[in-house]
């Protein structure tokens, strides 16, 4: 009994180990979507492995919390808006709201973590700003900046909404951008901007010049609300950091900021048509830069690694996603911020003719087999799923016939019947998707054996140059 009690024991710790690991290792971490190219669209499947869950065919949706590489249409980095929403986020708990209009404490935020605004604890008193308020050192710090200020009454209001006219006149205090000075309300996206009062006519006419409304989310709002989201402002204070020197930010309010700007040059090639999901990839600066009080030289060891990947199919170019984690100089190594505020190409590069043909017979058999498989796959799926359904069906034709309820027993003969018809045509429609997508594959490698550039935007190739910054 004491033996038994033990194994018994066992088992339980087993078990539950086991089942610990499994939930852990089941959790879905990353997405990469494998293209299946068709006349009659995707066939959408999901595999759950440890680290990634892979999506075949289906719309991967795009948002606008990433930021593209300039010069490369189908390249990205994660991007500071992002970042910026889930600080505000952690910080305000479960009622937030990214859509919402921007109050003064998140533009606090936003304005302090964007343009490196330290608390430097020369602090004004406001009744309503407790020292414990959650946003209080940041509000210090644009308070000291002078980038916002309080109520004549020692009051800041925190909660209070920022209306759009507001955002504008804070922001065209940070630039300097020539405007004429009538009181004509400009336009933007060729439609009139709406409330906004003869005070704000020149400050908004500095921020739609200045061009960094450009791929604003939601841009309708920006002319018929009153007010702009939480996103839409961080969108406009990244995209001040990424202009900084076209807006003339040293002329404007933080004469002293200065974004920090890497010059690399990449050794590793990536693309969203052979890379995978964990890829690690090494650059080397091509200029010193500081960062966190050290100087790193030129030559400096860059590494990254890719965290989301597209493949290309019909009308899809696909896409890469790349973090830059870390920068290296002999033993120094220091970890990268978690986003960027801008990334660009700078110096466009193609692998070789050799290159290309040397991986063209091994790179155009793995997108073939690919496609095939998945075919197959997909197949064998609709012939199980078919044929349970099916068998599902005639059972239930001889019980209903059993209980003496013929009605629903004929019922079920046109379900079977259905459902034998239905998958004939499933089978019908993936042989000729899974053949198209085969010779589509074929075809695609042999143009990018011939004219890589067509492939270039969404790869990332040795020798080419980038200009990231923080």
């Amino acid at each position: 009994m004491k033996k038994f009690g033990q194994l018994l024991t066992t088992a339980i710790v087993l078990c539950t180990i086991s089942s610990s690991a499994f939930a852990h290792c089941c959790t879905p971490k990353k997405v990469e979507a494998y293209a299946h190219p068709g006349m009659f669209g995707s066939q959408a499947q999901e595999l759950t492995t440890a680290d990634s869950t892979y999506v075949t065919g289906g719309k991967i949706l795009k948002t606008h919390n990433r930021i593209g590489i300039a010069n490369k249409d189908n390249a990205y980095v994660d991007s500071w808006v992002k970042d910026m929403m889930g600080l505000l986020k952690a910080k305000e708990g479960k009622g937030f709201n990214s859509k919402m209009p921007v109050l003064r404490s998140e533009l606090a935020v936003i304005l302090s973590e964007g343009f490196n605004l330290k608390d430097t604890k020369v602090r004004k008193t406001y009744t309503d700003i407790s020292q414990n308020y959650w946003a209080e050192d940041w509000i210090t710090g644009a308070l000291n900046a002078g980038v916002m200020i309080g109520y004549p009454d020692k009051k800041f209001r925190p909660d209070q909404p920022v209306t759009k006219a507001e955002v504008f006149a804070t922001l065209a205090q940070l630039m300097s951008v020539p405007t004429d000075r009538s009181l004509i309300v400009p336009e933007f996206k060729d439609k009139e901007i709406k409330y906004i009062p003869k005070w704000a006519i020149a400050p908004t006419k500095e921020v739609v010049k200045s061009n960094i409304m450009e791929d604003i989310p939601n841009p309708d709002r920006v002319n018929n609300d009153e007010y702009l989201s939480k996103e839409q402002v961080a969108y406009l204070v990244g995209s001040m950091k990424q202009h900084w020197n076209e807006i003339n930010g040293k002329a404007g309010l933080l004469k002293n900021y200065c974004p920090t700007a890497f010059n690399i040059k990449l050794t590793d090639r990536l693309s969203a048509r052979q890379s995978n999901i964990g890829d690690k990839f090494r650059a080397k600066t091509t200029q010193s830069v500081t960062l966190d009080g050290y100087t790193f030289p030129e030559g400096s060891l860059v590494r990254g690694e890719v965290v989301g990947v597209e493949r290309p199919g019909i009308k899809k170019p696909g896409s890469i996603k790349v973090k830059f984690t870390e920068i290296k100089d002999g033993s120094v190594c220091k970890k990268f911020p978690e986003k960027l505020t801008q990334a660009q190409a700078t110096t466009m590069k193609n692998p070789n003719i050799i290159a290309r043909l040397l991986g063209f017979p091994f790179s155009g058999t793995a997108r073939i087999v690919g496609v095939a498989g998945r075919t197959v796959g997909s197949g064998v799926n609709v012939i199980a799923d078919g044929t349970e359904q099916f068998v599902d069906n005639f059972s239930n034709v001889f019980v209903d016939l059993a209980s003496l309820q013929p009605v629903s027993s004929a019922r079920n003969v046109g379900n079977a019947a259905v459902t034998f018809g239905k998958g004939v045509f499933d089978i019908c429609k993936l042989v000729v998707t899974g053949t198209f997508g085969v010779v589509y594959e074929l075809t695609d490698e042999i143009r990018y054996l011939i004219v890589p550039q067509y492939s270039n935007s969404s790869s990332l190739n040795p020798g080419e140059e980038l200009t990231i910054m923080f």
